[in-house]
C-alpha cells in the first residue's frame, strides 16, 4: 500500500466537503498521520487516546484553515493531544516556530514522541495549564485552542502579537459551540470571524485532567514522582476558581 496515495485520498475526501487553502491541503498531504494515530489513521473520523479525543482530519483542517497562518508566523497550540495538528502547522511555518502545551503529562510525552518520529522534533511541547499558555515564548502571531470555553482565556489573549488571532471553540462544554477567531482588544477579546458550529470538550485546569483526582495537584517533577519521594496523592488545594483561569 502506498501511504502517499492513501493520504491524498484522505485530503481529496475532505476537499469534496469543504474547500481547503492550497497550503493547508499540501501540508496535510505531506504529514504522515500514521505516526500519530495507529488505528485507521487516514479515515476521516475522530478517535480516543489516553482519555483525550483525537480530532478527525477534516476538523483539524478546519482549525488550521481558520488560523490563516503564513510562513513567518509563530504559533501556540493549546491542547496538543497526540500532536497531529501541531505537525500540520509545523509543515506550514517550520517546526521551531510551533510551540504547544497540554495539561496531561502522558499526552505531552506522546506528542513529543510522535512529532519526533514524523520529522517535526523542533516543536516544543510542555506540560502546562492551557489557560496559562506559554508566556516564555510569547508573543504568538496565532494561538489555537483545541478545547471549548465560554470566553477566551485572558492570559492567552495577552500573549498574542499585534494583529494576532486566537482561534477556539466558544461556548459551554457538551453543547454546540462556535469556532471563532478572536483578537486582543485589551479586555475580553473581540470576535473577528466565525467558522461554524463545532463540539469540543471543555478546557481543563489542573485537577481535572484524565487520571487525576479532582481537586488534587500531582507533583510535576516526573523524576521525583518515579522515586516515590512525594506522597502519591499530591496536596490538597482549594476548589478551582474558574475566574482565575479565564
Amino acid at each position: 500500500m502506498d501511504i502517499a496515495v492513501v493520504r491524498d485520498d484522505m485530503v481529496d475526501g475532505i476537499e469534496q466537503r469543504a474547500s481547503l487553502d492550497e497550503t493547508v491541503s499540501q501540508a496535510m498531504r505531506t504529514v504522515p498521520r500514521h505516526e500519530f494515530v495507529e488505528d485507521r489513521p487516514y479515515d476521516n473520523r475522530p478517535s480516543e487516546f489516553e482519555g483525550t479525543r483525537v480530532l478527525a482530519p477534516g476538523l483539524a483542517a478546519r482549525l488550521v484553515s481558520a488560523l490563516s497562518v503564513d510562513s513567518e508566523h509563530a504559533v501556540l497550540v493549546v491542547g496538543v493531544g497526540v500532536g497531529y495538528t501541531a505537525a500540520v502547522l509545523a509543515e506550514l511555518v517550520g517546526d521551531r516556530q510551533v510551540h504547544a502545551v497540554d495539561i496531561a503529562r502522558p499526552l505531552v510525552y506522546e506528542a513529543r514522541r510522535n512529532l519526533d518520529r514524523a520529522g517535526y522534533g523542533g516543536v516544543l511541547v510542555d506540560c502546562r495549564d492551557g489557560a496559562d499558555g506559554l508566556p516564555e515564548y510569547a508573543p504568538y502571531d496565532r494561538i489555537l485552542v483545541e478545547a471549548g470555553a465560554v470566553s477566551p482565556p485572558r492570559r492567552l489573549l495577552r500573549q498574542l502579537a499585534t494583529d494576532g488571532r486566537l482561534v477556539m471553540p466558544l461556548g459551554g462544554g457538551g453543547r454546540e459551540q462556535t469556532l471563532v477567531a478572536v483578537a486582543d482588544d485589551g479586555d475580553e477579546g473581540e470576535v473577528v470571524a466565525e467558522f461554524g458550529g463545532v463540539r469540543f470538550r471543555p478546557l481543563l485546569v489542573d485537577g481535572e485532567q484524565h487520571g487525576a483526582r479532582r481537586n488534587r495537584t500531582d507533583r510535576e517533577d516526573a523524576e521525583f514522582a518515579r522515586q516515590g519521594y512525594f506522597a502519591p496523592t499530591g496536596w490538597e488545594q482549594e476548589w478551582i476558581d474558574w475566574d482565575e483561569h479565564l
